[in-house]
């Protein structure tokens, strides 16, 4: 493989990343996402993976929204896993959501991203590493690696999500009481979901569809499954997408009667139900 990486960071790769995080938190209202330079207030993924006292508080906030929004207390494998899920899709979104709009892989490091504990807000200060296709007008711009072809550009997307998410996954697994396989495939969902409802967003559902699955058409470590996105058949005859969380994103043990649409205890009738109505 022929690739080629400059050095000696460029504000333009900066400013270029902003722009495209700007767009997707103005045209994806579930992002609550703000960009802003360095230094901002809130914990990283960084202290989250180092420090046990940042993580607890991590927990402990996602426990307190949990309680104002549905009136129940999570335990805490559960505050842990929904936290994670909120993260895990924020990072998806301003990767995939990237490569998406702009055919451009950044490099969001740990400490990239902030998170209000007491909001849920997130700040991010874009970076001035990304990856992109040779012929991009930033393909010459210090700090960007160029790949010859857009495979390896999704493979990029895949390796970026996977290094960001990496420590923190190891650092909450014990709260969380899940295992690898369970915790990345919460990683994969939410990138694909990520995908999914930008396209939604957009009026480009057909589209996103096809973009998540090329980036993950079968498992590709450490994601454990592929998108594997399938339809169901209304009574009017119309075609709806739908797909099965491979890792669960725990709503079920908030809202035992409502779990979530991709849910694996969610039927095909009650999907069409919703999807329908």
């Amino acid at each position: 493989m022929s690739v080629a990486l400059k050095t000696s960071p460029d504000g333009a790769v900066a400013q270029a990343l902003g722009d495209v995080y700007r767009r997707l938190a103005d045209t994806c209202e579930a992002l609550d996402v703000r960009v802003a330079k360095a230094g901002q207030a809130g914990v990283t993924a960084a202290e989250l993976a180092s420090d046990r006292t940042a993580l607890d508080a991590f927990v402990d906030a996602e426990t307190a929204r949990v309680h104002d929004r549905y009136g129940v207390r999570p335990r805490p494998d559960v505050a842990a896993s929904r936290a994670l899920h909120d993260y895990a899709w924020t990072v998806g979104m301003l990767l995939g959501g990237t490569w998406y709009l702009e055919r451009r892989v950044p490099r969001i490091r740990p400490e990239d991203l902030h998170l209000d504990l007491t909001t849920g807000a997130y700040t991010i200060t874009p970076g001035t590493e990304l990856a992109c296709l040779a012929g991009d007008p930033v393909a010459d711009r210090p700090g960007v690696l160029t790949l010859p072809q857009e495979e390896q550009l999704r493979a990029r997307l895949r390796m970026a999500l996977a290094d960001h998410m990496r420590p923190l996954l190891a650092a909450i697994a014990p709260i969380a009481r899940r295992r690898s396989r369970a915790l990345w495939g919460m990683v994969a969902d939410d990138l694909v979901s990520a995908l999914w409802y930008l396209g939604r967003m957009l009026g480009q559902e057909g589209a996103a569809i096809t973009a998540a699955t090329e980036v993950l058409p079968i498992a590709v470590p450490p994601y454990p499954s592929g998108a594997d996105f399938r339809y169901l058949a209304g009574a009017d005859g119309r075609r709806h997408a739908t797909r099965t969380r491979t890792g669960c994103c725990m709503f079920y043990a908030i809202r035992p009667a409502e779990p979530c649409s991709t849910c694996p205890r969610t039927g095909d009738a009650e999907r069409l139900r919703r999807l329908e109505r």
